[in-house]
């Protein structure tokens, strides 16, 4: 079973340069301008992961009431999935929606 560390923390994107906010309501673990997270963890929060690759989202998924982003790693290929945030580009998600 996964265990969950919750680290909510600001950081700049990699990816757009963007100064990301904390989420105040559960982890921040993407960006929610342009959508790209960063390969850190192997467990949720544990920031175990050496391939800090850049995890660009490539498609959308049904997850109870909301959606995941599905993020194929541009470094290590490795499929990764995190949970939509309130705050993310909804113009993104319905793009990512539109390639399944």
């Amino acid at each position: 079973m996964k265990t969950f560390n919750m680290i909510d923390e600001s950081f700049i994107c990699e990816h757009c340069g963007k100064n990301v906010q904390k989420l105040n309501y559960t982890a921040r673990d993407h960006c929610p301008y342009c959508l790209y997270s960063k390969h850190v963890d192997i467990m949720p929060g544990d920031r175990k992961n050496s391939c800090c690759g850049l995890l660009e989202p490539v498609s959308i998924e049904k997850f109870k009431d909301n959606f995941k982003i599905i993020y194929k790693c541009q470094k290590c290929k490795e499929l990764h999935k995190n949970i939509m945030a309130k705050d993310d580009d909804m113009n993104l998600i319905i793009k990512l929606s539109n390639q399944i």
